[in-house]
């Protein structure tokens, strides 16, 4: 199931994403997406668990969140048109 996270702090790295969701299960990969132009995070990733069920939790539990000081948004990815 893809995870779609939001506000994140500008820090943040796709390893530190990963480690977080690794709390909740088997993650498959995390990545922090990056501005092409200044190689600046955008604020935002994404996170690929092997298991809907372990993904729920993660989504219930860190939505609206703290992590890296920054209140998280945290839910399921919706399919782009």
């Amino acid at each position: 199931m893809k995870i779609f996270v939001a506000k994140l702090n500008f820090s943040t790295d796709s390893d530190s994403l990963q480690r977080l969701f690794e709390g909740y299960g088997e993650v498959t990969s995390a990545k922090v997406i990056m501005d092409r132009d200044t190689g600046r995070s955008k604020g935002y990733g994404f996170v690929e668990m092997t298991h809907e069920d372990d993904a729920l939790m993660a989504i219930m539990e860190l939505n609206n969140s703290e992590f890296e000081g920054r209140e998280i948004v945290v839910k399921k990815s919706e399919p782009r048109d």
